[in-house]
């Protein structure tokens, strides 16, 4: 209730109102504060007069006139009506609702003896609150109508503030009371109701209401009915739908309304009613989502003081980690100055011992010399005065250049380099980069073809943090774990060879220096059944333009990344080594479901071979080929520049179902041994096919073939190649096996079986020959009559 005070109060004078009138514009004044802030305005002025002669002014007119003044800034309390040059200039007052008003015009002053008649004028009055300019007709403010529901809100509002009622059967101290009983017209508290007033018996049905409802029903006189305003002996009976105001029979008598819609009185009360509730109902979700948005708000600034106790916490420490790094650098650079310190001392104090024994030994001599001197025995200085003369010379020889110069010198040759230091503590700042929002799917951008998805994404709209990457995830289609399958800027990928008739579950999540965001919604697709004739495109939706762009590009049937952007692969972000790990986690991918079809039921039960085969379209792979092989018609076709052999595989990696491909022989010189087969994505590139454990061939020349694994040759059969011929290879990964033929017959045995893991087609060849690379093709006829009969 108290949120509603400001509603009932007038935006003139500030109080509830008193006598309210309501305005053309839906706004309510009290009777008083209406005829004090009344404006006399020259009859050609008024909002009337003007309308009436078609100019093209609105009942805004006055609206920048009355702006002009109300709200100048460099006035001193005074506005007038600018808009004509009889309006008198009257003291401006300022309500407690900071709307500006004025007082009734002072009265004109008499006029010169010469001086023209003043125009007739007019009442106008302006809304304080939406500044329309309201023209008054000659019943003046009778003529709008007084809003005597408000003065019941205002009443009703005062009672229910008024002292608590007190219980009227209570002997002693009566305590607040609980309830009023309009048949009995007594206040009761809730013990006096229990013991006089039962809810059983006669009093079960009286109606108990809230006591300051049932003080409002007592002293509240009857209603009143209100009256018209234009024949105040007449009441109120109908209701013009065109003026939007209630009026009485004799309004429709006189033909004021002749041609206006008129409903009755009661019936639109009921119809405006439900109206209003229906309204509210709107208006209070918005409230109820405003206070919503408060807690939120007020959480929010707990929030911030919590984050900012953590992060003035973590500055500090931040700040103290840089002190004490700079301490200990500190301790490191005063230890380099010790020893330098020690160093020149040592070197100082060793030539100065060094020189003081040699003094003493020259003063020795020098001393024993002058002594020599001394003797007056000719024979005997002759004697030794040869031998001390070498002597002084070899010592003064000894104190020669060098020997009486310091070794060290005082300074010390340490300058402390601290410039990129204090630039970096003075460039020491904040940083704004936090963990970017989840990105956003883009459903019609994702669609699945064969068995090949393209999943495209984004950043939220409004998300304005530093992205670096993306990191796109996809399961094992049958519900496994998650893993990664492309890392990179860009925001569209097609990922090449999964499962045929498998449901994946894709996610992606943004990354900067910061973190990593959440992960985005987890779409799911679905990958076509696994003999198509014609290729089918899943959209979410795809435009049509999409699908003959995807028609160029091959499909393969196990994992294989594919781009459909000019970037980085996942690949291209690791080293070899990695390599070779994504590729054993994408082989653990593809070969969860591997052993599914066989489970329980015998492979002879099951129903057409051809029915089994999951046609795949792949190409030659440039990435992770030798050097040496040479690439073309759109990499199906390849030679090699060597004379040695070199190895080249396909883009698609096989792990489960039924797969056949053949290859042309399209030049064929000097009887070469080409190979043909699987092999591991590690196979060795630079020798023949089969040479290593990582590559399963059959070699073949123009007269005989050989199976061909880890450098052991085994069943030689016969029959060869030459230019034209088409060599095939079938690998059956339900059986495990793999099978060679010649010109669409098998050639020897079943080569290889027990295969199990990931295989890539593979093909080893030198300079003299080259061939053609045939994908998408159905089992040929040996194969399935053999089964057939099995």
């Amino acid at each position: 209730m108290e949120e509603m005070e400001e509603e009932l109060k007038c935006p003139v004078c500030g109080s509830f109102y008193r006598e309210p009138i309501i305005l053309p514009c839906s706004h309510n004044l009290c009777q008083a504060c209406a005829r004090n802030i009344l404006v006399q305005t020259p009859e050609s002025e008024s909002p009337q007069s003007r309308r009436a002669s078609g100019s093209a002014a609105s009942d805004y007119d006055y609206l920048d006139l009355d702006k002009m003044s109300l709200y100048s800034e460099a006035d001193s309390g005074y506005g007038s009506y600018g808009g004509f040059a009889s309006a008198p200039t009257t003291p401006c007052q300022k309500s407690p609702n900071g709307v500006r008003v004025f007082p009734p015009a002072a009265p004109p002053l008499p006029p010169a003896a010469l001086a023209p008649p003043p125009p007739p004028r007019s009442a106008c009055l302006t809304c304080p609150q939406c500044h329309r300019s309201l023209g008054l007709d000659e019943r003046g403010l009778r003529g709008f109508p007084r809003n005597r529901l408000l003065e019941a809100v205002i009443d009703r509002y005062q009672q229910g503030r008024a002292a608590a009622l007190r219980c009227q059967l209570c002997e002693k101290a009566p305590k607040e009371a609980a309830v009023m009983c309009e048949q009995c017209d007594v206040f009761y508290c809730e013990p006096c109701r229990l013991r006089c007033h039962p809810p059983r018996g006669p009093l079960a049905k009286h109606r108990l209401v809230p006591p300051a409802q049932g003080r409002v029903s007592r002293r509240l006189s009857p209603r009143k009915i209100s009256t018209c305003t234009d024949h105040e002996l007449e009441n109120h009976s109908m209701y013009c739908v065109q003026c939007k105001s209630p009026v009485c029979y004799q309004c429709l008598e006189e033909g004021k309304h002749s041609s206006h819609e008129v409903k009755a009185l009661g019936a639109m009360w009921k119809l405006h009613k439900s109206q209003l509730s229906q309204a509210l109902n709107g208006l209070s979700d918005r409230a109820k989502e405003a206070k919503e948005f408060l807690v939120q708000l007020r959480n929010m600034v707990q929030q911030i003081q919590e984050n900012s106790v953590e992060f003035e916490a973590c500055l500090v420490a931040q700040c103290d980690a840089l002190i004490d790094a700079l301490n200990r650098r500190k301790a490191q650079l005063l230890s380099r100055v010790n020893k330098e310190h020690e160093h020149k001392l040592k070197v100082v104090r060793d030539q100065i011992s060094h020189c003081t024994v040699k003094l003493r030994q020259t003063t020795g001599l020098m001393e024993y010399c002058l002594e020599v001197i001394k003797e007056n025995d000719p024979s005997g200085f002759l004697q030794i005065s040869d031998a001390l003369i070498r002597r002084v010379h070899l010592t003064e020889d000894q104190w020669g250049k060098g020997t009486l110069t310091p070794r060290m010198t005082t300074d010390f040759d340490l300058n402390l380099d601290n410039a990129p230091l204090l630039q970096s503590i003075h460039q020491l700042d904040f940083v704004q980069m936090k963990v970017p929002a989840p990105p956003i799917l883009q459903l019609e951008e994702c669609c699945t073809h064969n068995n090949s998805a393209t999943l495209s994404w984004k950043q939220p709209p409004l998300s304005t943090v530093q992205v670096e990457g993306y990191i796109l995830e996809l399961d094992d289609g049958n519900g496994g774990q998650f893993r990664e399958v492309y890392v990179g800027k860009e925001t569209m990928c097609t990922v090449d060879g999964l499962h045929f008739n498998s449901t994946y579950s894709a996610r992606v999540k943004a990354f900067n220096k910061t973190g990593v965001s959440p992960y985005s919604k987890t779409l799911v697709l679905q990958t076509s059944e696994e003999t198509q004739p014609e290729e089918q495109t899943l959209p979410f939706p795809v435009p049509l333009e999409r699908l003959q762009l995807r028609r160029m590009s091959p499909f393969s049937s196990t994992l294989n990344l594919q781009p459909s952007f000019p970037g980085r692969s996942y690949f291209e972000l690791r080293s070899s080594a990695h390599q070779l790990s994504l590729h054993s986690s994408l082989q653990s991918l593809n070969s969860a479901g591997c052993n599914f079809e066989t489970q329980g039921t015998p492979y002879s039960q099951l129903v057409d071979i051809k029915k089994m085969v999951a046609v795949a379209w792949f190409s030659f792979d440039p990435s992770s080929a030798h050097a040496d092989i040479i690439f073309s018609n759109d990499n199906l076709t390849v030679t090699c520049n060597s004379y040695d052999d070199r190895v080249v595989l396909g883009k698609t990696g096989f792990s489960k179902g039924l797969h056949y491909w053949e290859l042309s022989i399209d030049r064929y010189d000097n009887h070469p041994d080409p190979a043909f087969g699987v092999a591991r994505i590690d196979v060795l590139k630079d020798a023949m096919l089969g040479k290593d454990d990582k590559a399963w061939a059959m070699y073949v020349d123009n007269n005989r073939s050989w199976f061909m694994h880890n450098n052991s040759h085994t069943n030689r059969t016969e029959g060869g190649i030459t230019k034209g011929a088409t060599v095939g290879v079938l690998l059956d990964l339900t059986r495990r096996t793999l099978t060679f033929s010649i010109n669409e017959d098998q050639q020897g045995p079943v080569a290889f079986e027990n295969l199990e893991g990931l295989f890539f087609p593979a093909v080893s060849l030198n300079r003299n020959v080259q061939v053609t690379l045939h994908t998408g093709l159905p089992v040929p006829e040996f194969y399935a009559s053999r089964s057939a009969m099995q």
